[in-house]
């Protein structure tokens, strides 16, 4: 779902511009718990997709990125045969893994993240699917890179409880918040820079 598909779908211009007019209809359409819950969604959601303009996850990582970003599964001896394999990076690093089958599956690459949130993981799809009531979900994944990205993405928040989170604009939150969605806390000046700027649009 571009952040204009999200715009016509919440009733506002779609100019692909995400302001406060975005903001508090979208907030209406998603049923988002709170103003400040949403300043935290909407602020990830942008830092995951790179300003709403990204609903793929990009695993072209060059051998250096390898090592960094997933040393527990790219080593000096096998970084070579992956870098710049997508489908193959993808199948290493989530095999065996978020109710994916092993490396030789597939699932690491069917089931890569998407979405405002880049959902990730057999077992997220297929909770995402049941919740929809819609099993096709997990037969056809890049609905969720479309139609469903901020959808999918409300629905981790409630299902992690990170709505619960978003208390306040403390630094401490938005690193709490992060941890919650991707284990790490990768870009934290950036979510906490876009978390006070969404703020002013409550």
């Amino acid at each position: 779902m571009s952040l204009k598909l999200l715009q016509e779908s919440a009733g506002v211009t779609p100019d692909g511009k995400f302001g406060p007019n975005t903001f508090g209809a979208a907030k209406e359409y998603l049923d988002l718990p709170s103003d400040m819950a949403a300043v935290h969604f909407f602020a990830q959601c942008a830092h995951e997709t790179g300003n709403f303009k990204r609903f793929e996850e990009n695993l072209n990582y060059s051998r250096e990125g390898l090592l960094r970003t997933w040393p527990k599964y790219f080593t000096e001896e096998n970084v070579d045969s992956y870098a710049r394999q997508p489908k193959r990076i993808a199948n290493r690093a989530y095999g065996s893994r978020i109710g994916n089958g092993d490396e030789d599956s597939g699932d690491g690459w069917k089931f890569r993240g998407r979405g405002a949130i880049q959902l990730t993981g057999r077992y997220n799809y297929q909770k995402f699917a049941e919740y929809m009531s819609d099993i096709m979900i997990t037969k056809d994944p890049e609905r969720i890179k479309n139609e469903l990205s901020f959808v999918a993405a409300a629905w981790f928040f409630d299902r992690n409880d990170i709505f619960d989170m978003c208390t306040d604009l403390e630094d401490a939150t938005v690193k709490k918040v992060t941890l919650a969605i991707n284990g790490g806390a990768h870009g934290l000046e950036d979510r906490i820079k876009k978390t006070r700027l969404y703020a002013t649009y409550i």
